[in-house]
């Protein structure tokens, strides 16, 4: 099976075996660690990922961001799926909404510019990479994978950027963290794990105030769930040809601002 059609696999997959990763690894995770400037990575990892993965910048709304990821030239597009040692690499691919996410940032510096930002989520890591190109005073990247936690730090390397810190575990129902501003991409994909999302967001912007940035390109799971009616649309992007083809017919990516009324049930 191609990687094509592993891809197909893996957009099925995600709502579920990476949902309930997600829904049981709460109030932290056994496999759980920090990464900052300056530790060293495991370096049969960091060979296996820099011979599986392309260095790209094209296809994607972001050119100014080099990453790390899986292309039709890299061996696992064909190989079969099992023969992957580290689990589903979500982390290499670059979902539409940290796509737009990314690229919103990039547009509008201001939006993190000395300010504090948590990537939920993070994945390739573009998003915190674009934030700490955009002038962030403060960057947090945050996955359960710890092969995307070394695949960040490849990737910060590649774009001549200090590694940020990275924190591998479930975050989401932990206690608020003191973010300026949380930026999501791509998470909405499984009801409960949108169900703890939505109820953790909303407590942070209760008891923090801080403001959240969502980016979808528009999946039934995001647009059918409640937290839709809480959302206010920032921006549409128009996605490159080669994205809308790795991602079956999705044309365009939103950024959204999550702002919850008063009346929304207490957290």
């Amino acid at each position: 099976m191609a990687f094509r059609g592993w891809k197909w696999l893996l957009l099925l997959d995600r709502q579920n075996s990476f949902g309930k990763a997600w829904r049981s690894r709460r109030g932290g995770w056994k496999r759980c660690c920090h990464w900052s400037a300056g530790k060293s990575l495991d370096p049969e990892v960091k060979a296996f990922l820099e011979e599986n993965t392309e260095v790209t910048n094209s296809g994607h709304l972001t050119p100014e961001i080099r990453l790390r990821l899986l292309t039709p030239r890299c061996r696992f597009w064909r190989e079969k799926p099992d023969l992957w040692p580290y689990g589903d690499p979500f982390w290499a691919i670059y979902w539409p909404g940290g796509q737009a996410l990314s690229r919103y940032i990039l547009d509008n510096p201001r939006v993190v510019k000395g300010r504090s930002v948590l990537d939920l989520g993070s994945g390739c890591g573009a998003t915190a990479i674009a934030a700490v190109m955009s002038g962030a005073s403060q960057v947090l990247a945050n996955d359960i994978d710890p092969i995307a936690g070394v695949a960040m730090i490849l990737n910060c390397e590649l774009n001549h950027l200090n590694p940020f810190p990275i924190t591998i575990k479930n975050i989401i129902n932990s206690e608020a963290g003191n973010w300026d501003l949380i930026v999501l991409g791509d998470m909405f994909y499984d009801e409960q794990l949108a169900d703890g999302l939505h109820h953790w967001l909303r407590k942070c912007i209760r008891i923090q105030q801080t403001e959240v940035l969502i980016g979808d390109p528009g999946r039934h799971q995001f647009l059918s769930h409640s937290i839709h009616s809480q959302l206010h649309k920032v921006i549409e992007y128009s996605l490159p040809e080669y994205t809308r083809q790795e991602n079956y017919g999705l044309t365009s990516s939103i950024v959204w601002s999550y702002q919850p009324s008063n009346e929304s049930e207490d957290c």
